[in-house]
């Protein structure tokens, strides 16, 4: 029998329980998250990036990284992803808080080889630099046995999402200043301006890839 990982404690009214709510954690920001497993009876905690394919979060890593091989076997694993929106001043340092998206995803992840190993590889590509595949060579016999492919199914009661979109609480009788200013201040993450490497020429042409993504933020890339 499967324990449920599917509640959460403290703060329930921030929990959302729609798939569609941990997809859009999962899809948002740059794809970074934090793996952990227990290896020989000691905690082994990793930032990875990742991608998602339907029911399936993906990873790649190292064939010589030991942990990873670990977990490649069927070891449980979670994979936490966490995007801070804002920080929330209050009246009080105990009432300040952060608003944030989170979601947690338990799970064993399996080895994946042959052709489902290579999509899963260029799926992670398009996850991490949208378009990016199909601009430069496919994958290398070489490249291909130096990586792991991962992969964890997204399965029912095995996943939470935590959400805090809100002001600063009501403060206690006797606490508010009204001289002091209390709200949130929003945090934004945004694409710079390309920067082309030495090893080709200085007036490359940025490629259709990176002016994709920079579109959204209506940046201008000359």
């Amino acid at each position: 029998m499967t324990l449920r990982r599917d509640q959460i404690n403290r703060h329930r009214e921030r929990a959302r329980y729609e798939r569609a709510e941990l997809d859009a954690v999962l899809d948002a920001g740059h794809h970074v998250g934090t793996l952990s497993t227990v290896v020989d009876g000691r905690p082994w905690v990793v930032p990875m990036l990742y991608g998602r394919a339907g029911d399936r979060i993906l990873m790649h890593g190292s064939v010589g990284a030991g942990a990873l091989r670990y977990v490649a076997t069927g070891a449980p694993a979670a994979l936490c992803v966490m995007h801070i929106d804002g920080w929330v001043y209050a009246h009080t340092l105990f009432d300040s808080s952060a608003n944030y998206r989170s979601a947690v995803v338990h799970g064993r992840l399996y080895r994946l080889s042959g052709d489902a190993a290579i999509q899963a590889l260029t799926q992670i590509s398009e996850c991490l630099t949208p378009g990016r595949s199909a601009e430069v060579p496919f994958h290398t016999k070489k490249q291909l046995a130096a990586t792991t492919a991962l992969a964890m199914d997204i399965a029912e009661g095995q996943w939470t999402v935590k959400v805090r979109d809100a002001g600063p609480g009501m403060p206690e009788p006797g606490e508010a200043d009204p001289g002091l200013w209390t709200g949130i201040l929003p945090i934004s993450s945004a694409y710079g301006h390309p920067k082309t490497s030495v090893n080709v020429p200085a007036d490359t042409p940025v490629s259709p890839s990176v002016r994709a993504i920079l579109q959204p933020s209506r940046r201008q890339v000359s």
